[in-house]
């Protein structure tokens, strides 16, 4: 698939995993991970690239279901700062997660080099233009919008085809509106608005979402799936179930793996990038 420039970052699609490692400054993440205060944020940003993360995904604002939105000054207080001393103080290579244009505008001046839309650019329209403007990569993910919620019909859908038809769409109008082909990733939205057999069919399927050409993202750490596959575990213990699908993940040709548990997934990565790609 050739190589992606993120940042300082060269991505060399197809010969080994990159490990984007979570850093959520929010009260009320899903995974009990979030950081407030901005040393504590930047000493856990710290520890995630010691330990091995390619790339730090920054969000101030939670898409667990039932969040509260976050206002735009209170989102640009948690992540701007954070981003200017990540890049300006460990030169890492940052993401943002947000949904919001003036925080994904104001991010890239501290120094991000890739955004992160859960929205897919559907959240408003201006997001697709600041990407546009600044020609750098973007994620757009599978998703139902906000707040996440399961389809009526989604007994009888087919999982995978829904999947590829809209990111095929969502591919199409960021190439319309001037994004570059070359800089998109699509990420399949594990555990957004789908069921428990729904997000399986996607781990067990994900290979087929390669005939788009794109780099693949995955995001199932820590995810409520796992919880309910393995019997009901809390979010603190699915580490192997989360080992298990980042694996498996790999083996259907994901690119980057998105993750809260940094130094074990980097060793998930490396073994099945050691096995599958000859790395």
């Amino acid at each position: 698939m050739g190589t992606l420039q993120v940042g300082r970052l060269r991505l060399e699609l197809g010969r080994r995993t990159y490990t984007m490692g979570i850093l959520n400054v929010t009260p009320d993440s899903f995974a009990g991970d979030g950081v407030m205060e901005l040393e504590a944020a930047l000493t856990r940003g710290r520890m995630l690239a010691a330990e091995g993360a390619d790339i730090l995904d920054v969000g101030g604002e939670s898409t667990r279901h039932g969040a509260e939105p976050v206002p735009l000054a209170e989102e640009l207080r948690r992540v701007i700062p954070l981003i200017t001393r990540l890049v300006g103080e460990l030169g890492a290579v940052v993401s943002v997660d947000t949904t919001k244009p003036e925080v994904a505008r104001q991010a890239l001046r501290a120094g991000a080099a890739m955004i992160n839309d859960v929205s897919a650019l559907r959240g408003d329209p201006q997001m697709a233009m600041v990407v546009a403007e600044a020609q750098v990569p973007v994620v757009i993910m599978h998703g139902w919008g906000m707040p996440w919620r399961i389809p009526q019909n989604s007994v009888s859908r087919d999982i995978l085809h829904e999947v590829r038809a809209f990111l095929t769409e969502r591919i199409e109008a960021a190439v319309a509106v001037g994004i570059a082909l070359d800089r998109i990733l699509i990420d399949p939205g594990f555990g957004f608005s789908k069921t428990v057999q729904e997000n399986l069919e996607i781990l067990r399927r994900l290979g087929e979402l390669r005939s788009l050409g794109r780099p693949i993202v995955i995001g199932t750490s820590r995810k409520g799936t796992i919880g309910k596959v393995l019997g009901g575990l809390p979010v603190n213990e699915r580490l192997e179930g989360t080992a298990a699908t980042v694996a498996l993940a790999i083996a259907q040709g994901a690119d980057i793996v998105r993750v809260h548990d940094v130094q074990s997934m980097v060793r998930v990565a490396r073994m099945s990038d050691a096995i599958l790609r000859n790395a």
